[in-house]
């Protein structure tokens, strides 16, 4: 996010004593954390993130006709999406089952695949115009984020883009300070490296930029 100095003190304050009142509250395994929070979660998301999801789907080339979404979930970014346009061809991956099932409630009249598993490891079928995630990889260190550009590389078509939409740390201390927690927290309660929890670790914007940029052009799109 962007935050001026003068407030930035004041924000770094607030996540700490945040971060405190969360030390004894386990973290929630990633399928399990959106399964509880179903019923409510279509609404949460767009009573804040409602205009950013139109704004994403005018991200989207027209040119784009076959699209990967990454976390697709019940398909907010589609559903802006599909009210510009219907001449595209989407697949969509997610880990909660129970998401893919709203998603494929709501357009399954249209040209839509859905996988569940993690788009870490399932493999993406075939060449995209697009890839596109919103509000997803900020789950995730940086290590695992370029191994994923790569993926996201490869499978681009030439000319294609890949539109991420997200949101940063605002300076490196609270990177550092989501790091460090999300760490800390996974040794104290065992969690297996290879076990997903819903934990916010967002990296600055430079960062970002530096994880994609050995992969992808600097502006979104395959050379």
């Amino acid at each position: 996010m962007d935050i001026n100095a003068q407030n930035k003190e004041k924000y770094l304050e607030d996540l700490k004593n945040w971060l405190c009142e969360l030390e004894s509250t386990p973290l929630e395994e990633m399928g399990a954390f959106f399964r509880k929070r179903l019923p409510e979660y279509e609404a949460r998301m767009t009573k804040f993130w409602g205009e950013d999801y139109k704004q994403f789907a005018r991200a989207v080339p027209q040119s784009a006709k076959r699209i990967l979404d990454l976390g697709c979930g019940t398909g907010l970014e589609l559903d802006a999406l599909y009210n510009l346009r219907t001449d595209i061809s989407v697949t969509g991956i997610d880990l909660s089952p129970d998401m893919l099932d709203a998603l494929m409630k709501k357009h399954g009249d249209k040209d839509l695949t859905l996988l569940c598993g993690s788009y870490f490891a399932v493999p993406f079928p075939g060449a995209f115009d697009a890839v596109i995630s919103f509000e997803s990889l900020h789950h995730f260190l940086p290590e695992k984020k370029r191994r994923l550009f790569k993926r996201i590389y490869d499978c681009l078509t030439p000319g294609g883009m890949f539109v991420n939409g997200d949101y940063f740390a605002c300076c490196d201390e609270e990177e550092n300070l989501l790091r460090e927690t999300w760490s800390r927290k996974r040794r104290k309660e065992n969690i297996p490296d290879d076990t997903f929890v819903h934990f916010d670790i967002p990296l600055t914007k430079e960062q970002n930029c530096t994880a994609k940029r050995s992969r992808l052009h600097r502006h979104g799109g395959k050379r």
